[in-house]
């Protein structure tokens, strides 16, 4: 059976995972926070990460965010040109912050096993 690989990570459970889609686990989030941002917060969704470079990928995420929302909440969001390494930028502007290199693990103690 051929799947559509986006349609899964809306639907995990047609590939055989019992969890939720990723516009649910956004929604819990959304409504996890105080209440005065949950409204800038459903109008400011960003998209990251290379999973979301399929086509219409937002205008999806935008209409099943909207179908929980509470009623007459604007739905945005945005795909910055870039997101497909996101994860890899913010990595890099993390490591280079003088109070990360504390957390930095050498090869030598990688080597040694030191808990990490």
């Amino acid at each position: 059976e051929r799947l559509h690989v986006p349609e899964v990570m809306f639907q995990p459970t047609i590939a055989g995972f019992d969890q939720e889609g990723i516009h649910k686990y956004a929604d819990v989030s959304i409504k996890k926070c105080d209440q005065d941002i949950r409204k800038e917060l459903y109008k400011n969704i960003i998209l990251a990460g290379g999973s979301t470079m399929f086509g219409k990928m937002g205008s999806r995420v935008e209409k099943e965010i909207k179908a929980l929302a509470p009623s007459g909440t604007p739905v945005a969001h945005q795909a910055p040109p870039e997101r497909k390494n996101s994860a890899w930028i913010g990595g890099s502007i993390v490591a280079s912050l003088s109070s990360f290199m504390p957390m930095f693990v050498t090869k030598a103690e990688y080597k040694e096993g030191k808990d990490i």
